[in-house]
C-alpha cells in the first residue's frame, strides 16, 4: 500500500472524526434544551435562544483566532504533532460535556472554546504535510481526504438522532469522544511529517515523490513564514475573501440545518437527523469527482488556473442561488432535492480556492491556510449571528427567506474578486531567500 495513500486515509478519517465531536452538539442541543411549557428535568435546560447561540457559536470564535497559531505551530513542531494533540485535546473536552452542562452552560461554553482552539490548528498542520508528500498532478485528488468531514457530519446527525431516540443526549458525547481518542491511537503510530521519515515507504515511492516535489519544496519545517509578504499578496487575499462566502453558505446549512428541518419542515429527532446529515454523505463523493475531474482537466491542457475558477464557482454561485430557492419554496421534496445539490457542489472549492492555496505556496501551505482562514471562518460565527439577528420566529418562513437571501449575496459577491484576480503559479516569498520575480503579485497592484 503506497505510503501517500495511507496519509491520505489518516487525513479523510482525522476530519471525519474531528468534525464529529464538533457537530455533535448541533443536534444534541435540541433535545438539551427544554421546551418552555415542559416540566424541570435534570437532562434539559432552560437555556435562551441567545445561550443556544453563544455555545454554538463560541467554538468557531476560538477556531478562528488559532489560525495562525496552527500556522506557526505546524512551522515548528511538525504536523504530527499539532494534528495529533489538538484532536486528543477536542476528544477530551467531548467526554466531559454532559458533566459540564449538568454544572451550568457556562462551563459548555469553556470545553467548546477549548476545542475550538483545537480544532483550529488542525487544518494549517494537515495543508502543510501536502505539499511534502503529494506531488502536483495528486493534489486536487488528495484535497478529498479533506472531505472526511463531510462524511463526519453525515454520520453525527442521523448517529445522535438514533442515539438520542433511545438513550437521551449524553451518550452522543461519550461515543465521539471515545472515537476520537481511538484514531488518535492510529495517527501516532502511521503518520510522518516527510516521506524520507517513514520507516516503511518503498524506495521507489520516496524517489517518485522527492522528485516531484523537488521544485516548489525548499527549506520546510523550520523555515520562518514571512507574513509580511502573505499579508500583501493579492492572491492569497482573493483565496481568503472568495472562501468566506463558501464557508458562510456552509455554516448556514450545518448549524440551521437541524433547526429549519424541525422548525419549518416539520421533522421528528430522528428523521430530522437523517435527513440533515445525508447531504453531507453525498458530498463527499460529489467532492472526489470533482477533485478527480480537476485533475483530468489539468492533465489534458486545461489551464490549472481556469479549473481553479471553474470550481469556485461551482462551489459558491451554484448553491448560493439554490440556497434562496430552498427559502422559497414550500414543497418539502423540491426543497431536500435543492438542499442535497447545494451542499454537494459546496464542495467543489476544494478543486478550486482550497486546493490553490497549495499551488500559490507549497513550502509555507500551512501558514498561507491558516491566513486564509483567520478571515473566512469568521463567517462560521458572522453567518449564525446575522442569522440570529434575522430570525426572531424560528417557524417564519419570511424570516428564513431574508437570512438565507443574505447567505446568496455573500457567496456571489466573494466569488468576484477571486475570477478577476487569483493565480496558480507559486509565489515569490514560498522560497526561502528568493528576491522578487513576476511570480509575486503584490497586494497593490490591484
Amino acid at each position: 500500500v503506497p505510503a501517500r495513500f495511507v496519509l491520505y486515509l489518516l487525513s479523510w478519517s482525522g476530519f471525519l472524526v474531528s468534525f464529529m465531536m464538533r457537530n455533535d452538539i448541533n443536534i444534541a442541543i435540541v433535545e438539551m434544551v427544554a421546551q418552555p411549557e415542559e416540566p424541570w428535568r435534570p437532562d434539559r435546560f432552560h437555556w435562551s435562544f441567545t445561550v443556544r447561540a453563544i455555545i454554538l457559536g463560541t467554538f468557531y470564535w476560538w477556531y478562528v483566532v488559532a489560525q495562525v497559531a496552527g500556522g506557526v505551530a505546524t512551522q515548528r513542531f511538525g504536523t504530527k504533532a499539532v494534528f495529533g494533540w489538538s484532536q486528543l485535546a477536542t476528544a477530551a473536552c467531548s467526554l466531559l460535556v454532559p458533566t459540564a452542562a449538568r454544572a451550568h452552560f457556562g462551563w459548555v461554553v469553556a470545553l467548546r472554546s477549548v476545542q475550538g482552539f483545537a480544532s483550529g490548528l488542525t487544518w494549517p498542520a494537515m495543508y502543510a504535510v501536502v505539499g511534502y508528500w503529494i506531488p502536483p498532478a495528486e493534489r486536487s485528488r488528495f484535497m478529498s481526504s479533506f472531505q472526511g468531514f463531510s462524511i463526519g457530519i453525515g454520520v453525527t446527525y442521523p448517529l445522535c438522532g438514533w442515539i438520542i431516540a433511545r438513550w437521551g443526549w449524553p451518550p452522543v458525547f461519550y461515543t465521539t469522544g471515545a472515537i476520537g481518542a481511538l484514531w488518535c491511537s492510529l495517527w501516532w503510530r502511521l503518520a510522518f511529517n516527510r516521506p524520507a521519515d517513514h520507516p516503511r515507504i518503498t524506495e521507489k515511492e520516496l524517489r517518485m515523490i522527492e522528485e516531484a516535489v523537488a521544485e516548489d519544496i525548499r527549506g520546510g519545517y523550520g523555515m520562518t513564514p514571512c507574513w509580511g509578504a502573505i499579508f500583501r499578496s493579492a492572491p492569497a487575499w482573493v483565496i481568503a475573501v472568495t472562501t468566506f462566502g463558501r464557508i458562510w453558505l456552509h455554516y448556514m446549512f450545518i448549524m440551521f440545518g437541524p433547526v429549519y428541518m424541525n422548525d419549518v419542515l416539520g421533522f421528528d429527532i430522528e428523521m430530522n437527523g437523517l435527513l440533515s446529515g445525508a447531504p453531507f454523505l453525498c458530498s463527499y463523493l460529489s467532492a472526489v469527482v470533482f477533485c478527480g475531474v480537476a485533475d483530468w482537466m489539468v492533465g489534458h491542457g486545461v489551464a490549472l488556473l481556469l479549473v481553479r475558477k471553474i470550481f469556485t464557482a461551482v462551489s459558491q454561485v451554484v448553491p448560493g442561488v439554490l440556497i434562496l430557492g430552498i427559502a422559497c419554496s414550500n414543497h418539502q421534496v423540491a426543497v431536500l432535492v435543492m438542499w442535497f445539490i447545494a451542499v454537494s457542489c459546496i464542495t467543489a472549492g476544494y478543486a478550486g480556492a482550497m486546493a490553490n492555496i497549495i499551488d500559490i505556496a507549497p513550502n509555507l501551505a500551512g501558514p498561507v491556510l491558516a491566513f486564509a482562514q483567520t478571515i473566512h471562518m469568521s463567517a462560521s460565527f458572522i453567518a449564525p449571528f446575522a442569522a440570529s439577528a434575522i430570525v426572531k420566529d424560528t417557524h417564519s418562513t419570511e424570516q428564513w427567506m431574508a437570512a438565507f437571501g443574505l447567505a446568496t449575496a455573500v457567496a456571489i459577491v466573494t466569488y468576484l474578486p477571486y475570477l478577476v484576480w487569483a493565480q496558480a503559479r507559486p509565489q515569490a516569498w514560498n522560497y526561502r531567500d528568493t528576491p522578487k520575480d513576476d511570480a509575486e503579485t503584490p497586494l497593490q497592484s490591484i
